[in-house]
């Protein structure tokens, strides 16, 4: 388990209105920076069909009263090359997916592209990784909706072995390879920390024992973390994995004041209620002020209020 929880925030990237302000976006990510969050996290989409309301379909891969945040038109920055933006205008904030539908890329281009993030980051990367619940994502980069879980196990497979092996080898069903250098390998000693994101259930505790316990609930589970901790730890104990140092993140929206500042102590009532579930990693969600110097002072308050309840 980490020493103290962490501070994430989920940095919104994309959009379904006609005005776009992406360099807003990164003076978000820099005022988050500069007022010591410990993570930024930004989520994924490739391609969009026109069947979004499979998003709240927990058989696809949704989850229950969900809804899709844009149209199928809505503006969708690519995580890995926001991220190196990112990353080239900060200094010490770690730079996380949530999550990337990582089995849409070749697994070794993927490998190379975060290996290179990391590199020029000095090991801020931190890979969270899901399925997705859209069939027409898949369909469109010539992929078996049905085999996902297999496609994405495979990616990490591949992404591991290129990353952690100075002469790669590798042999599965999908691919086959030998005598393979990749260069740079990560900063980070073993590779880049690899989050999961699911439900609980078999497969998910199965990938969880195998590529690294750092968890992302899913479905059921973000509102109920109280049960699902210990339910998951017991599926990974099933699937022949240690629980004991599982590392979970919990969500949290960033409470409001009547003046639509951000409620700090209702945010602190959140993290130690998630804390107290088993949380790990708290990550809020939320529009930030679009001034950067009122986004870094409210930011630095949540920062210390947040430090002093975990610390």
């Amino acid at each position: 388990m980490t020493d103290r929880p962490k501070l994430s925030l989920y940095l919104r990237t994309f959009s379904d209105g006609p005005e776009l302000d992406w360099q807003g976006t990164l003076d978000t990510a820099r005022a988050m920076d500069a007022a010591g969050v410990d993570r930024v996290v930004v989520s994924d989409h490739v391609a969009f069909g026109e069947n979004l309301a499979a998003y709240s379909d927990p058989a696809l891969g949704g989850t229950a009263g969900g809804r899709q945040p844009t149209g199928p038109d809505g503006h969708w920055m690519e995580p890995v090359v926001l991220l190196t933006a990112v990353a080239a205008t900060t200094q010490r904030i770690r730079l996380g997916t949530g999550v990337l539908l990582a089995a849409l890329r070749r697994p070794v281009v993927l490998a190379k592209q975060l290996a290179t993030l990391d590199a020029l980051s000095g090991g801020r990367v931190d890979l969270g990784v899901g399925i997705g619940w859209q069939r027409e994502e898949y369909e469109a980069a010539g992929l078996a909706f049905e085999r996902r879980g297999r496609l994405l196990d495979h990616t990490l497979e591949v992404c591991e072995a290129l990353w952690t092996q100075q002469r790669a080898a590798y042999h599965s069903p999908e691919l086959s390879f030998d005598g393979i250098h990749q260069m740079p390998k990560p900063v980070q000693a073993g590779g880049i920390p690899i989050w999961v994101s699911g439900t609980v259930n078999p497969a998910v505790a199965r990938r969880l024992s195998r590529f690294g316990k750092r968890w992302i609930p899913w479905g059921p589970a973000i509102s109920d973390l109280k049960g699902a901790v210990p339910a998951m730890k017991k599926a990974i104990a099933d699937a022949g994995g240690d629980p004991s140092d599982l590392q979970v993140q919990g969500s949290a929206a960033l409470a409001r004041s009547s003046d639509r500042s951000i409620d700090v102590a209702a945010c602190i009532d959140a993290v130690t209620q998630l804390v107290a579930d088993g949380a790990t990693d708290i990550r809020f969600s939320g529009g930030l002020p679009r001034d950067p110097a009122h986004a870094a002072e409210a930011l630095a308050e949540l920062v210390s209020a947040f430090r002093r309840a975990t610390d």
